[in-house]
């Protein structure tokens, strides 16, 4: 496993849970809002986390922690990743995978060997601006589709994330995003904040009024649709 780091722990990354987060490297999106930008390429050699070290956190923190969180970075990329969640399972902790929906093939593998306790998908926008909101050209968003069935028939609980940037979003991309999920489906609006490890500086959150106006339009056919983040 490429592993960039990891959260020794925290409350919000797994609902309901006290868990640890670990952040793989490497992404195959390139999206210009992106807070994690420092795990986009492989990490230099001297900044990986072997992976012995994350187990060995892990199995002297069962007393404490209840779940495990992998983030990235895109998990999905990493070749020895249901190994390694294996190895988490075998501890006896519930494990979050944390994905952009783009290798439905590695889902539906994880899922068939029951590795998965709770899965997150993060939506980029309409499918008709997939392109400049995950900063890849040419993205067959078919491939973003068929993760969405895939998640939202596997029995597991599951939620969609938006995170919502102004001038890269708008209210069409919320008409769009609600004819992509099931009326049953979670979804969260999560206001863009800027943490200074953006991969592209100088964006910025819609104000509140206009999270408002998108969380109403998707309510029409999502009634299971949330802010998240607004304090």
């Amino acid at each position: 496993m490429l592993i960039g780091g990891y959260t020794k722990t925290t409350l919000l990354d797994y609902p309901g849970h006290v868990a640890a987060t670990v952040f793989t490297g490497g992404c195959n999106f390139r999206c210009p809002f992106c807070h994690n930008a420092k795990t986009l390429l492989c990490p230099e050699p001297d900044k990986i986390v072997p992976e012995d070290e994350v187990l060995k956190f892990l199995s002297t923190r069962r007393s404490l922690l209840t779940a495990v969180c992998i983030s990235g970075g895109e998990p999905t990329l990493q070749e020895d990743l249901a190994d390694f969640i294996f190895k988490i399972k075998e501890m006896g902790y519930l494990v979050k995978l944390d994905t952009n929906g783009y290798r439905p093939d590695v889902l539906r593998d994880l899922l068939d060997k029951k590795l998965l306790n709770y899965i997150a998908m993060d939506i980029k926008s309409g499918f008709s601006r997939y392109n400049t909101s995950s900063g890849v050209s040419n993205i067959n968003v078919s491939l973003i589709q068929e993760s969405i069935d895939i998640i939202q028939n596997c029995g597991l609980p599951y939620e969609f994330r938006i995170t919502v940037v102004d001038r890269l979003h708008s209210l069409s991309d919320f008409y769009e995003i609600r004819e992509m999920l099931s009326p049953e489906s979670a979804l969260y609006l999560q206001p863009f904040q800027d943490n200074g490890n953006i991969l592209t500086p100088g964006l910025k959150s819609p104000d509140s009024e206009t999270l408002e106006d998108y969380l109403e339009v998707l309510r029409e056919k999502l009634p299971n649709s949330h802010l998240r983040g607004i304090e």
